[in-house]
């Protein structure tokens, strides 16, 4: 049976440093600030938003969400974001993705101010992550890193494949680990869904990352033994049994690798909550940033 890497836990204790931050900052003067914008009504987006409240009302951190309508226009969403740059109470501003498709995501994600782009999307600090110069990092990416380091997994010289490769999570996870840093120095593969052979490259992986989108599509025959999995993935999977009529299931098949796999993270329970987690320590980062000006 492979040793479950407890994400919960891990977030937790993260949070704990954060209230410390967060009580050193308010000593000075300062009270992080974290705005969200969330346009329309997609559930998923509703219960990430209300968690993310939940946690900065926990560790002391100012919340604040701007809910506009399905139907808002895209100069809108920007009259909204401009404003909260201009807002010396908001450290950070989180656009929660994805938008409508009449709103270009480009254009939103370029007008967050890159100081308070607590999500590491702007140009800016994709560019910076890039160069190893990077104060905001994406967080899930970020999370994940935690999770191995905390974890006492060594990624230097191992073999890393990550599969995804979206801006939000699998390219800048493949750049961290990819860096000379005390994160990174592994041997990085990126693979996706058009990847024709894709279960060649798993069975490679030393460390596997899944981050396809796709519920429990890596399965015993995609992995090696021994290997550490990091599930990023978070589906609705039809549940009768359950009250709502589905459960959440990652990207993996748990249940079909659970005695191949060295490590694994739970779905729910592994990556999730360390996503929050970052974005409490990125807000709390962004307003340490203004005191070192």
């Amino acid at each position: 049976m492979a040793q479950i890497i407890d994400g919960a836990k891990i977030a937790e204790e993260i949070r704990q440093q954060v209230c410390i931050d967060v009580e050193k900052l308010k000593e000075k003067g300062i009270v992080p600030g974290l705005a969200a914008i969330v346009v329309g009504n997609d559930p998923a987006s509703a219960v990430y938003v209300r968690n993310k409240a939940r946690a900065c009302e926990a560790t002391g951190i100012l919340s604040q969400l701007h809910h506009l309508s399905f139907h808002a226009k895209e100069s809108e969403v920007l009259d909204q974001i401009h404003a909260l740059n201009q807002d010396a109470r908001i450290h950070g501003i989180l656009v929660q993705l994805p938008l409508p498709e009449h709103i270009n995501e480009d254009r939103i994600l370029d007008a967050i101010a890159p100081h308070k782009d607590v999500d590491g999307l702007t140009p800016v600090n994709q560019g910076l992550l890039q160069l190893g110069r990077a104060s905001l990092v994406p967080c899930t990416p970020l999370g994940v890193c935690e999770l191995l380091s905390r974890s006492g997994v060594v990624v230097e010289g191992k073999h890393v494949v990550v599969v995804g490769r979206s801006r939000l999570v699998g390219m800048p996870l493949a750049i961290l680990l990819a860096q000379k840093s005390t994160i990174g120095n592994a041997t990085v593969t990126i693979c996706h869904s058009k990847s024709s052979t894709l279960a060649e490259f798993t069975r490679q992986a030393d460390i596997l990352i899944a981050a396809i989108g796709k519920p429990q599509y890596i399965g015993a025959a995609m992995v090696k033994k021994n290997v550490i999995i990091i599930d990023v993935g978070i589906n609705r999977a039809e549940d009768p049994s359950s009250a709502r009529g589905y459960r959440l299931v990652g990207d993996v098949d748990f249940d079909g690798v659970k005695n191949i796999v060295q490590m694994i993270t739970p779905v729910p329970g592994g990556v999730g909550p360390m996503t929050i987690a970052m974005l409490l320590r990125n807000t709390v980062s962004a307003a340490q940033n203004l005191l070192r000006q």
